[in-house]
């Protein structure tokens, strides 16, 4: 697993040993970052269940202003740690330990907005609708901000009542949902 594009192209990253740990293969990621591309800039971004910290370190390669990582798992804490100092993006980093639901109350109660948003939970749990229901519902999206939920392919997802699909893409057994705040956005 490496970084595609921007400052740290090339890097490879680290994984967590988690068995239940599904880091977004380079296939999937670059066609992620074909789509979102003109929304990374400058944007400040939530990876939940980050994993190895992959899609925020991508995100900050190309010119995210910040990143904040959350995964409930301390060895997933430690490898997206020891991902962000090897990238050298600290001053862009924040790292929480925690689940989705302490980490989304944490953000709603600092008044933070985000540009975009990462749900890629493990697909066994059963907690998708949850996750991006209760993220339509926080407040803590910008105005146009994108949420992108990965999941299995055989899984289909639903419109909340905040939240809008506005494109999916299957690659293999993967499919990506693109959600905005807008309904018809794109």
């Amino acid at each position: 697993m490496r970084i595609i594009s921007g400052s740290a192209r090339g890097l490879k990253l680290n994984t967590p040993s988690d068995k239940e740990i599904r880091p977004t293969t380079d296939r999937v990621k670059e066609s992620l970052f074909n789509i979102i591309s003109h929304n990374v800039y400058d944007s400040c971004v939530l990876d939940l269940f980050a994993g190895s910290g992959a899609l925020g370190i991508e995100c900050i390669s190309r010119g995210a202003r910040q990143a904040y990582f959350c995964d409930n798992s301390e060895d997933s804490i430690k490898v997206i740690q020891s991902n962000i100092d090897k990238a050298k993006f600290n001053d862009k980093s924040v790292v929480l330990n925690g689940d989705y639901k302490s980490i989304i109350q944490s953000m709603v109660n600092k008044n933070k907005k985000f540009d975009i948003v990462f749900i890629d939970p493990p697909y066994y749990k059963n907690i998708f609708e949850d996750v991006i229901s209760l993220v339509g519902k926080s407040g803590i999206l910008k105005e146009d901000a994108i949420v992108v939920v990965e999941h299995d392919a055989k899984d289909t997802l639903k419109d909340t009542e905040e939240l809008f699909i506005y494109k999916e893409k299957k690659y293999g057994i993967t499919k990506l949902t693109f959600y905005s705040l807008e309904e018809n956005n794109g």
